[in-house]
C-alpha cells in the first residue's frame, strides 16, 4: 500500500485554513471528481473519496487537531479514541455538504441522479472504421453502414417492464447504482449487484429484453462521408450509438475513416502526385504527354531537352480541401523511358546518332565529370 497524502494537499488548502476555506476546497474538487460526472473514471473515483476522507478529518475541530497532531496515525487503530473513528461513506459526506445549497440533493445538481433513479442510463458510444477510396474521398459519398448495436426492446417500449410496475428505486443502494463498504479507515465502492449500477429495479421483467430496455440488432445506417477527407478522420454520427438502458438517451457512433492507397496517385493533403512514363523521343523533341487526373485526362506540354525526374505541376488537379473551397495541385514527375529491344537497324540508327551529337549535348553527363574531376583533382 502506497504512502497516504497529506489531507490539506488534497485539498489544496494551507495548514492555517480556516473552516469555510476548507468547505470551499472541497465543495469545488468533490464536483469535479464526482463519479456522476466521471462515469467509468477508476482514477476519479479515488479521487473523490480520498477527497471525502480528507474533508471529513479536517472540517472536524477534533479529529483535525488528532491530524495536526499524529498525521494519519491518529486513525489507525490504536489512536482512534483520540478524535479519530472511521470514516463515513464519501457519497453520504457529499450529499450532507451539497443537500441544503441545491434543494433537491446532489442527484438533481448533476442532472443524472433522477434518470439514475428511474433506471435510465445513457447508451455506449461505438466506433466502426470505414475504408474508402481515393475517388470517393474526392467527391464525397453516402455510405450504408452495417453495424450490430443495442436499439430499443419494442416488446416493452424500452421500459424494461412487460407490464406497468416499471422502474423502481433499487433498496440495495438507494439508486446510486454502487454501495460502499467500510474496511477499516477505507471506503470500498463497487457496482451495486442487486440493480448492476441502473439505480432502479423492475419487478416484471419484460422477456424479450430481461429488464433492460433494449435488444441487440443488426442495424443499417446511412452515412454521408464529404468532400476531402482523409486517412484519420473522424466522424460523429449522432445517436446512433447504443440504446440507453430504460429509455436513456442513446450514444453515438464515431466513424474513423481510412482512405485506401491508390494505384496511380500517392495524397499529401489536397495536392496529388504521380509517376508518369516519358518517351525518349519526346523528351528530346518535345511535344504533348497525356496524365491521369481525377477529373480524366489532362495535357502536358513537354519542352525539348526534358530530363527525366522534371516535375510539371498542373493547378487545382488535385483534391478539395476538407470544409473548403481551397483545391490542390497535381504534381507529375516525368520518369524517361529508354527503349529496350531495339533490332539491329534501329541500334545502328542509334549508334549514328550518338556520334554526330557528341559529348556536347549532354549538360548534365558534362557537369558532373567537371565536378568529379575537381573532388579527384584530376
Amino acid at each position: 500500500m502506497g504512502k497516504k497524502r497529506d489531507y490539506y494537499e488534497i485539498l489544496g488548502v494551507s495548514r492555517d485554513a480556516k473552516a469555510d476555506e476548507i468547505k470551499k476546497a472541497y465543495r469545488k474538487l468533490a464536483v469535479q471528481h464526482h463519479p456522476d460526472k466521471n462515469p467509468g473514471d477508476h482514477s476519479a473515483e479515488d479521487k473523490f473519496k480520498e477527497l471525502g476522507e480528507a474533508y471529513e478529518a479536517l472540517s472536524d475541530p477534533d479529529k483535525r487537531a488528532a491530524y495536526d497532531r499524529y498525521g494519519h496515525a491518529a486513525f489507525s487503530g490504536g489512536m482512534a479514541s483520540g478524535g479519530g473513528g472511521g470514516f463515513h461513506d464519501p457519497m453520504d459526506l457529499f450529499s450532507q455538504v451539497f443537500g441544503s445549497a441545491f434543494g433537491g440533493g446532489f442527484e438533481e445538481f448533476f442532472g443524472g441522479g433522477r434518470s439514475q433513479r428511474s433506471g435510465k442510463q445513457r447508451g455506449s458510444d461505438l466506433r466502426y472504421d470505414l475504408e474508402i477510396t481515393l475517388e470517393e474521398a474526392a467527391s464525397g459519398v453516402e455510405k450504408e453502414l452495417e453495424i450490430e448495436r443495442n436499439v430499443p426492446c419494442e416488446t416493452c417500449g424500452s421500459k424494461g417492464s412487460k407490464g406497468s410496475g416499471g422502474a423502481r428505486t433499487c433498496q440495495s443502494c438507494g439508486g446510486r447504482g454502487v454501495v460502499a463498504r467500510q474496511a477499516g479507515i477505507f471506503i470500498q465502492q463497487s457496482t451495486c449487484p442487486e440493480c448492476r449500477g441502473a439505480g432502479a429495479t423492475i419487478s416484471d421483467p419484460c422477456p424479450t429484453c430481461r429488464g433492460d430496455g433494449r435488444v441487440q440488432r443488426d442495424s443499417r445506417i446511412k452515412l454521408r462521408i464529404p468532400v476531402g477527407v482523409d486517412t484519420g478522420n473522424r466522424l460523429r454520427s449522432s445517436g446512433n450509438g447504443d440504446a440507453g438502458v430504460r429509455g436513456g438517451e442513446a450514444g453515438d457512433l464515431y466513424v474513423f475513416l481510412h482512405v485506401r492507397d491508390h494505384d496511380v496517385f500517392e495524397r499529401d493533403g489536397a495536392d496529388l502526385f504521380c509517376e508518369v512514363p516519358l518517351p525518349f523521343t519526346v523528351a528530346a523533341l518535345g511535344g504533348e504527354l497525356q496524365v491521369p487526373s481525377l477529373d480524366g485526362q489532362s495535357s502536358i506540354k513537354i519542352p525539348a531537352g526534358t530530363q527525366g525526374g522534371t516535375v510539371f505541376r498542373l493547378r487545382e488537379k488535385g483534391m478539395l480541401a476538407l470544409s473548403s473551397k481551397r483545391r490542390g495541385d497535381l504534381h507529375v514527375r516525368a520518369q524517361v523511358e529508354v527503349p529496350t529491344r531495339l533490332n539491329s537497324e534501329q541500334q545502328e540508327k542509334l549508334r549514328a546518332f550518338a556520334a554526330s551529337i557528341g559529348d556536347h549535348n549532354s549538360p548534365m553527363q558534362e557537369g558532373f565529370f567537371q565536378k568529379a574531376k575537381r573532388f579527384f583533382d584530376l
